[in-house]
């Protein structure tokens, strides 16, 4: 402890004897002996710059919490726009095989449609017919479901052979023979008058 007489030496009576006085002051606000605490103004400042270092420190550990966050939204919004992206390139493929099958479904159709109708299916008939030895078409019916046919052969083979081919065309669900009747006209040559029943296969 550092004490400093400021006051000096009082001057000393007449007639008396000079004692000598010493005032001291204590500059460091501690305190000497006696029983007296750290002074309150200190101990505020030392808590004053805890709390300040306290402060920066977690405001600190704040801001690079919140840069890294940041960091983490721009790389996923960049992210999403590449996803983005690639799904718009897929809907967009999506549409175009859409409408290619939408095409091609069109043109099936179209098809189908051409092979159940009726110029195609008498060509068809005919063909059958003159593939046929000993048979000749007489009529031909569209019934809806059915196709009636009549007709002449020389023999019940030949009659026989034409259901068979007719099942072969895959057109017919089934070829029934309904009747068949010799002729009783046909003087030189044996000759039969048949029917049939063909019905169509569902599409």
């Amino acid at each position: 402890m550092i004490k400093i007489n400021l006051l000096g030496a009082p001057k000393p009576k007449r007639g008396g004897k000079r004692v000598a006085t010493t005032t001291v002051t204590d500059i460091t606000g501690m305190g000497g002996g006696g029983g007296e605490g750290p002074n309150p103004i200190v101990i505020i400042l030392v808590f004053l710059v805890v709390a300040i270092l306290a402060v920066g420190y977690f405001y600190l550990q704040a801001s690079s919490k919140a840069k890294k966050l940041q960091d983490e939204i721009a790389k996923e919004d960049q992210e999403n726009r590449r996803l983005s992206a690639v799904k718009a390139k897929y809907d967009q493929e999506q549409r175009v095989r859409d409408n290619y099958e939408r095409r091609v479904k069109v043109i099936d159709d179209l098809r189908a449609n051409q092979s159940g109708g009726p110029v195609n299916l008498l060509t068809m008939i005919g063909d059958t017919v003159n593939n046929t030895d000993a048979v000749w078409l007489n009529t031909m019916q569209d019934k809806g479901p059915n196709i009636a046919i009549e007709g002449t052969a020389l023999s019940s083979t030949a009659v026989a052979n034409l259901i068979k081919n007719l099942q072969k065309t895959g057109y017919f669900k089934s070829v029934e023979m309904t009747e068949t009747v010799q002729d009783p006209n046909s003087k030189d040559l044996q000759e039969f008058t048949f029917k049939l029943t063909c019905e169509k296969q569902k599409s």
